[in-house]
């Protein structure tokens, strides 16, 4: 440690962060890390990345470093355009009505006039209530909420084949109730209106409008020609919102103007400009009996020669026109920035990305090269084994670790590169006491005399050895096709293992095997049965024990082809066939 930090002496800042970084990562004396892998292609290091560019894409496209502000919003309407009927000219004054809700005009397409009215007593319109045959019909007094006044108990003629309740109202009473087709003032969708739309953000304190001073005021807006044009004609506003004027002008309706505001209020990116959507917002699709559309009824009065009061009342079928306007407005503010930062270093781990990229980068001056850095790719990344059955491990008489194969094999295990295990600390000295405990000194032997030695065949130990391999490097290597047992006891050329004399006493040594059957098994009867597959199982286990000393590796580590070829020669089978290495999945 101290090493490492006078080579950076001069830079007080990589002294203290390397010095972080160790304390950070440096684990207790004695954890046991001899089973884990550890390199750089891991699903935890590839997560970070994906959910670390996710984070900066949201970070930019939602623009989470700005401070967000609600629209307070004004709007002013003016209807220009002038219509030719049969009767009359109908110009704004006439079929302009004042605002009926906040941020809306209506525009008159369709009337039933009734004229020179009069209070006094008249007929009522034939509804299904007020037609009558005598008086006794008719009650003083009731009113209906459909008619047009107060009864007054009496039946009198509506016309030459009708009777019906008199009534004191306005008369004559309205004598329409279907609106005419197609609509008188159909022409109106050549009408335009000009909207003025002033908004604030209180929060920047900031104000404009959607009029721009170089707007031309004789445009009229079209999405792709004019955006930005605030004179819009109405047959347009319609026929953007999928509807046909014609149609909607005869029982009316309400459309909706959107005016959406999404600014950006930054001084190095400024953009505070309107867009204009247009829909319905009535339901067209109304039953008859629902009163589809829209429309209400006004009066104009007037006052006779006589002094008697008199009026004309028009039923108004017609467009409202609600104009809607929303949005929000957005300023960088540092502290947003660091808010969402901080969320983001808790949810998608940015911290760890700063940190892998400080401690790995190759161009950071701090870490070049130095043991801090290796320490933490082993004690950051972890390997993610591939299949299962792909998973072995190898040791060799001239290496002092074990090896990892975790790929498909296709060559000879002879010639992979696994990944090193190094052995945990005390190994040697667990597998050394076991092996111990497990041979007795001075044994006598359980059978007979001839039994303390390995059961071989006849003429087996003058038979010559199979031609070498070429992946053998100690010479006693048999032939196979196999690729997983294509394994030498070496790395390098040198004398085989099988060779040694304590390779005969703890792998081949008969009473030792037995000491340990028994040892395992009391009541197991090596004299029944195939006793040559026992002992020649359990020389398999001790060569394992022996060479990899960790009974968590035995199920996947491999005997070299010396050390099996000489164990089976050892005790052979009877019928001269071996199952050879099951690969477990």
């Amino acid at each position: 440690m101290l090493a490492m930090g006078s080579r950076t002496s001069n830079k007080p800042f990589c002294v203290l962060f390397q010095l972080l970084v160790w304390k950070v990562l440096m684990l207790p004396e004695g954890i046991d890390t001899s089973l884990a892998s550890f390199h750089l292609k891991t699903a935890s290091c590839q997560y970070l990345g994906e959910n670390d560019l996710l984070s900066s894409i949201v970070l930019i496209s939602d623009k989470r470093y700005q401070k967000k502000d609600s629209i307070i919003s004004s709007v002013h309407t003016k209807v220009k355009g002038v219509a030719q009927t049969e009767l009359r000219i109908w110009d704004t004054a006439e079929y302009t009505v004042p605002m009926q809700g906040i941020n809306s005009f209506f525009v008159v397409t369709n009337i039933i006039m009734t004229e020179n009215q009069v209070q006094g007593l008249c007929p009522e319109f034939p509804l299904a209530k007020a037609i009558c045959s005598t008086d006794k019909s008719c009650m003083k007094g009731r009113m209906d909420p459909q008619g047009n006044g107060i009864q007054t108990g009496r039946c009198v003629k509506y016309n030459a084949t009708i009777k019906t309740c008199e009534v004191t109202a306005w008369c004559p009473v309205e004598s329409v109730k279907s609106a005419p087709t197609p609509a008188i003032l159909r022409s109106a969708e050549n009408f335009t209106v000009l909207i003025k739309n002033n908004i604030h953000f209180p929060k920047f304190n900031y104000t404009t409008r959607n009029i721009s001073p170089e707007s031309n005021i004789s445009c009229v807006y079209s999405k792709s020609a004019a955006p930005g044009c605030p004179i819009f004609r109405l047959g347009d506003i319609l026929k953007a919102a999928g509807e046909n004027f014609s149609e909607l002008a005869v029982q009316g309706g309400i459309m909706g103007i959107e005016i959406n505001w999404d600014c950006n209020l930054d001084k190095w990116l400024h953009r505070c400009r309107p867009k204009y959507g247009f829909r319905r917002l009535d339901d067209k699709k109304t039953n008859e009996a629902l009163y589809p559309g829209y429309n209400f009824r006004f009066a104009k009065y007037y006052k006779q020669a006589n002094g008697k009061e008199e009026r004309t009342l028009i039923k108004a079928y017609g467009i409202r026109f609600d104009i809607l306007v929303f949005g929000t407005g957005g300023q960088f503010n540092f502290f947003e920035l660091l808010v969402y930062i901080g969320s983001a270093l808790s949810y998608f781990g940015l911290a760890q990305l700063v940190v892998d990229f400080l401690i790995t980068s190759y161009t950071f001056p701090c870490l070049k090269s130095n043991p801090v850095k290796e320490y933490y790719y082993k004690k950051k990344c972890e390997s993610v084994p591939g299949p299962r059955w792909t998973l072995l491990y190898v040791a060799y008489v001239d290496e002092p670790h074990i090896f990892m194969i975790d790929k498909l094999l296709r060559t000879s295990l002879q010639n992979i590169k696994g990944e090193i295990i190094h052995r945990r600390t005390g190994d040697s000295r667990h597998a050394t006491a076991k092996l111990q405990r497990q041979r007795p000194d001075e044994t006598a032997s359980l059978g007979s005399p001839q039994e303390l030695h390995p059961l071989r065949k006849e003429g087996d130990s003058s038979a010559s050895p199979p031609k070498r391999p070429s992946w053998c490097n100690c010479g006693k290597c048999h032939p196979t096709e196999a690729f997983w047992e294509q394994l030498c006891c070496r790395r390098k050329d040198g004398a085989c293992i099988t060779a040694s004399a304590l390779f005969d006493q703890l792998v081949l040594c008969r009473p030792t095997l037995e000491f340990v059957l028994l040892y395992q098994d009391p009541l197991l009867d090596l004299r029944s049965g195939s006793p040559n597959k026992l002992l020649r199982h359990c020389s398999y286990r001790q060569y394992l024990r022996w060479r990899f000393g960790d009974e968590a590796l035995e199920g996947r580590a491999m005997l070299p082809s010396c050390c099996r070829w000489r164990i089976r020669d050892a005790f052979p089978s009877e019928t001269g066939e071996y199952s050879g290495f099951i690969r477990k999945k």
